[in-house]
């Protein structure tokens, strides 16, 4: 089956041709590790480990690279560790490990290679000479500049007037600069800052530059797919497509460019001013990281996303149903349906996919619900540990709620009505959820 994804610079679906079929290379912006990653940065990541899961399906785990880079030379990163007073490397690794945890938490796959923006310095400074050489570049007080105007195509993939990228940008306005457009490939450093010597002085990279040269160095001068926020697209995407394109001489650095939309929370912008900016790790206290994979996919990965907590409750619902059937069906993942395949083709349709986890459910085809979930990263744990899922601060006594489910029931069997709903609402308050059946009163952690 054709599988066929939205490319951002031709503004269309098309079907996907590997460059080479037996080295499938596919590059996604990783997170600026000087904070906590926020449920924005969360939503690349789920998508991208979709297409991964995709990918390797398609032509096998030993013939996908996916690279995803760890930005570590970056101005908020130095402001974050002079307002700590603490070395730039305690901030860096600090944040990376917690990226990794909340990640993992997602149920997202380990790239095939997370290069970081310190380990390819050498790369970013012979990138930027050879930009220079090709007349694409120029050094000024201790700058160097990519000139804007001498790449012909400039523009094309954010699809952006000129006026429109000067605002997009925030230009910084410099008596050095040869054209308002022209960015920093290199800047240099003060004794406080990091730095590393170049033909341009003590300097460091700009933030652009950095996934030039990473993703050339993993996955060559031109590879399949990019991938990032629609947020990337102007000015970091059009500026990384500038740099390698004119550096290295060819008409692509990467086949296909895939973004994925916005996300807004409880309808609004997320923002800490509207108090409503959500890391992952403080919604992974709340709530069980599958249940945050679930409520992105719901949405197309190219539509804007509204994240809410009604649609998370709806995302716990559909896991906890789905877990409890493929434990009573005891049933192995089987082949992948070929309508969670096709839906998946055209251009990753994680909601139709759901919409086939549901026929399978409600058919008994356990087995392929499972080889469904698995494909889109859920089902990653076993029932007892989902079950046993807690959010964080919530202390239960089993033996306490057991008595008081027992006294419920003496209440309804004696129709005290009263004092049932009382102890339901008992329940309730210690963040209980009861549930009636033909087989007694069971219980779960209340959403």
């Amino acid at each position: 089956m054709t599988l066929t994804l939205y490319n951002t610079l031709t503004r269309r679906k098309e079907e996907f041709k590997p460059l080479d079929a037996e080295n499938v290379r596919m590059y996604a912006c990783g997170p600026t590790v000087y904070d906590y990653a926020h449920i924005g940065n969360a939503r690349p990541i789920i998508v991208f480990d979709v297409l991964f899961r995709l990918l390797r399906h398609v032509y096998g785990e030993a013939h996908v690279t996916y690279a995803r880079n760890i930005t570590d030379i970056d101005d908020k990163i130095n402001n974050r560790a002079a307002e700590e007073g603490v070395p730039i490397s305690d901030v860096t690794t600090r944040t990376t490990a917690q990226f990794h945890a909340d990640v993992a938490a997602l149920n997202a796959l380990e790239p095939s290679v997370e290069p970081r923006a310190t380990g390819h310095v050498p790369q970013m400074i012979e990138m930027t000479e050879r930009l220079i050489g090709k007349g694409h570049a120029y050094a000024a007080e201790g700058h160097v500049l990519f000139n804007v105007p001498s790449m012909a195509e400039y523009g094309r993939l954010s699809g952006r007037s000129t006026d429109e990228m000067l605002a997009g940008a925030r230009v910084d306005v410099a008596p050095y600069k040869k054209d308002p457009m022209d960015f920093v490939l290199w800047k240099p450093s003060s004794d406080e800052q990091p730095g590393w010597d170049s033909p341009w002085g003590r300097g460091r990279p700009g933030w652009h530059i950095e996934c030039s040269a990473m993703a050339k160095e993993h996955l060559g001068e031109v590879f399949d797919i990019h991938g990032g926020g629609i947020d990337l697209t102007f000015p970091h995407h059009e500026n990384e497509l500038a740099q390698s394109r004119c550096a290295l001489g060819h008409d692509h650095m990467a086949m296909v460019w895939m973004h994925n939309g916005y996300l807004q929370v409880e309808g609004r912008k997320m923002s800490k001013s509207e108090g409503n900016f959500l890391t992952i790790n403080d919604l992974l206290a709340q709530w069980p990281g599958e249940v945050l994979r679930l409520q992105m996919l719901m949405t197309h990965y190219r539509q804007p996303l509204d994240w809410t907590e009604t649609r998370c409750r709806e995302a716990q619902a559909l896991l906890d149903r789905w877990y409890g059937l493929i434990a009573d069906g005891e049933a192995g993942a089987g082949e992948l349906p070929a309508a969670v395949f096709k839906a998946l083709a055209d251009d990753l349709n994680t909601p139709a996919v759901i919409t086939e986890m549901h026929r399978c459910a409600d058919a008994g085809d356990i087995a392929g619900l499972t080889a469904a979930g698995r494909m889109i990263g859920v089902f990653g744990q076993s029932l007892e540990s989902w079950a046993a899922w807690r959010p964080e601060g919530l202390e239960l006594d089993e033996a306490q709620i057991a008595g008081l489910i027992d006294a419920r029931n003496a209440a309804r069997a004696s129709k005290d009505f009263a004092e049932a709903d009382r102890l339901r609402d008992e329940l309730a308050a210690m963040g209980v959820a009861l549930k009636d059946g033909p087989e007694g009163t069971t219980w779960e952690i209340a959403r």
